[in-house]
């Protein structure tokens, strides 16, 4: 057997639970089984990392039976553990309610994860009021902007931010116990997630301003994205003014990127 073939080999005796016979000489199911222990036990822990809020949501007990029922349904193919859980929503969203006990804990997995996806994504020159105030008048309505990678827009189906608020500033480690959470109400909406600097920052979002990125995201131009608030707004004349209000919002936000050359 070829030195390839045997760490193939053991690497599915570990991960997988094949078959492990001719591996290597002795005693080696008791190693065996330390590993494929210390092999599951440390992926659940980085999808704790990778989910702090969910994971104190759910207690340790919990977040271990959704984490090691995930690993079983969804096993790692990522060759770095920091994107291992990238299809954990999906799969709540889909298991019982003994591993989710309520439904607002697949909109905490989502959250969490496009907050930890904003605070890794690439940088990219903001865009400077400037540059939009050396703009014509006629270059205006086929201005198309463009967001910052850090952007993330995620549909939510409950409020559930002042719980994650809550439980982000909960410090367990402390010893005190779990404060009470609001309520996750049922309540349809789209959170908005970036980074300015360092630091992630979140809002929710207005329907109004929820259709205008959606649209910047698709590339509309200025010109669109004034009709498409005339069309939510049913006001022709307020519309371009109510975008250009979200636009002097987004730049201070820095949620835009510099109009490429």
């Amino acid at each position: 057997m070829s030195t390839g073939e045997l760490q193939r080999r053991l690497a599915a005796a570990i991960r997988d639970g094949a078959a492990a016979d001719g591996l290597l000489a002795g005693d080696f199911e008791a190693g065996l089984a330390v590993y494929r222990h210390a092999y599951r036990a440390r992926l659940v822990a980085a999808l704790a990392d990778n989910y702090t809020v969910l994971a104190r949501a759910l207690g340790d007990a919990g977040f271990d039976a959704l984490g090691r029922a995930y690993l079983a349904a969804r096993p790692s193919r990522q060759p770095s553990i920091r994107w291992f859980g990238h299809e954990l929503a999906d799969f709540m969203a889909g298991a019982d309610a003994a591993l989710v006990p309520h439904a607002s804990l697949v909109d905490f997995a989502r959250m969490d994860w496009a907050l930890r996806g904003t605070f890794d994504a690439a940088d990219a020159p903001p865009l400077a009021g400037a540059t939009l105030a050396a703009l014509g008048p006629d270059d205006w309505a086929g201005l198309v902007l463009r967001l910052q990678p850090s952007v993330q827009r995620v549909v939510l189906a409950h409020a559930i931010e002042p719980a994650w608020r809550v439980l982000r500033e909960w410090a367990p480690e402390s010893g005190v116990a779990q404060p009470v959470l609001p309520e996750p109400l049922p309540h349809a909406h789209v959170l908005l997630a970036w980074r300015q600097g360092l630091e992630t920052r979140w809002r929710s979002l207005e329907p109004l301003e929820a259709a205008l990125l959606a649209g910047v995201a698709e590339g509309a131009t200025f010109a669109r994205l004034c009709e498409c608030a005339a069309a939510q707004l049913a006001d022709a004349e307020a519309a371009a003014p109510a975008v250009v209000g979200l636009l002097q919002r987004w730049l201070a936000d820095g949620l835009l990127q510099e109009r490429a050359s």
